[in-house]
């Protein structure tokens, strides 16, 4: 979070990684970059990954200690997006249904 602002994670790696001028009309950077400002500003590590539409990658990264989570995905060229961010993140293990020997 920036302050007290409601923009969320997202928003502040995007100012992060793009200065505050280009924020609003990108949202994407080389996932190296991407990977690190998550790590480094917020202590998220990626705990799930799939494979998207197009062979894009889509990955969610969150932190067990400050709850915050975010989702990105990365195009086969290396460029990855932010798509969503959030708080409160809990990894659950569903039970299978009643009857399934699962």
């Amino acid at each position: 979070m920036i302050g007290n602002s409601p923009l969320g994670p997202v928003a502040a790696v995007t100012l992060g990684l793009l200065g505050a001028t280009a924020a609003a009309a990108q949202t994407c950077a080389p996932r190296e970059i991407v990977v690190d400002r998550l790590a480094e500003r917020y202590g998220e590590t990626r705990q799930s990954m799939g494979l998207g539409s197009n062979n894009s990658v889509v990955e969610v990264f969150a932190s067990h200690d400050s709850g915050t989570w975010t989702i990105t995905t990365t195009m086969p060229g290396g460029m990855t997006c932010l798509v969503a961010s959030g708080q409160a993140f809990e990894t659950v293990t569903e039970m299978p249904p009643p009857g399934d020997d699962a």
